[in-house]
């Protein structure tokens, strides 16, 4: 798996994610829980991930709806 975005922003993880399913791009988020932990005030970053085999096209549709840099 490969990183594609790294963020404090729940609502452009879900954007992104939601983004990915409609071009049928599965994706994964990690650190939700860690983020929890530390009393969801936002200092843990979370991660959404995809397979390396769907990583080139996933950066071009984010790049796409400039949800990444780049």
């Amino acid at each position: 798996m490969k990183e594609l975005i790294r963020s404090n922003d729940p609502v452009r993880l879900s954007r992104a994610a939601g983004l990915l399913e409609a071009e049928g791009i599965p994706s994964f988020e990690l650190d939700g829980h860690m983020s929890i932990l530390d009393g969801s005030i936002g200092i843990l970053p979370r991660r959404l991930m995809v397979a390396d085999r769907d990583h080139f096209m996933a950066l071009a549709i984010l790049r796409d709806h400039d949800l990444i840099d780049g």
